[in-house]
């Protein structure tokens, strides 16, 4: 039977790796789009000399392209981010659709697709369910402060990602993260019951 393959997003501090956490412990496999992203900037030649072009060979100190800077760069510069993302998505779909044959071949039955920003990068297509991670706006930003993040981190990172609403009217289903482990746990379990049968129907 063909793997299912679930995405899983929500706005930062909502919790989507804590649930990833989660659906591992339940079976599924789990594959982070951001970290895969990360790892290509590092690795792959193309994306390396692709960064260089667009930001400048000192964007890179020791291996490592300065994240950071490359953050302010393209929160200001709307063509410089097109191009970013051009170079890097494509080369992260395909590494998804290799980890999906991968977990296939394995005998998973689900791979769920962590990323933040699935739907602003298309990532959502050939996916059979998306699950949303949602939670209250003052609760995300304690968790953010408590990461070390200040006021205006919060709201920039907060402003690169679509609003909340947004993202719950494109939600096959939805995890409400306002509670302890416990309740995220039994959330996560019957949003995976939820996504599976619905993809069962539409079979």
């Amino acid at each position: 039977m063909p793997i299912k393959r679930i995405g899983v997003t929500g706005g930062i501090g909502t919790g989507k790796t804590t649930v990833c956490d989660i659906l591992r412990q339940l079976g599924c496999e789990i594959f982070s789009a951001d970290l895969v992203a990360k790892r290509l900037q590092e690795t792959d030649d193309d994306i390396i000399a692709g960064i260089k072009e667009i930001f400048g060979e000192a964007i890179y100190e020791d291996g490592v392209p300065n994240r950071k800077r490359i953050a302010d760069i393209v929160f200001r510069d709307e063509e410089k981010l097109k191009r970013l993302n051009a170079l890097v998505h494509p080369k992260v779909f395909r590494a998804f659709e290799e980890a999906a044959r991968r977990a296939e071949a394995a005998g998973k039955a689900v791979i769920a697709k962590e990323a933040a920003i699935l739907f602003e990068s298309g990532g959502e297509k050939g996916l059979d369910a998306v699950i949303v991670v949602a939670s209250d706006l003052n609760k995300r930003i304690e968790r953010l402060k408590a990461r070390g993040l200040s006021d205006a981190e919060i709201r920039a990172r907060m402003s690169r990602q679509l609003p909340q609403e947004e993202l719950l009217k494109r939600a096959d289903v939805v995890i409400w993260n306002d509670g302890s482990l416990e309740a995220l746990e039994a959330e996560t379990q019957r949003a995976l019951d939820v996504a599976l049968a619905r993809i069962g129907r539409n079979a």
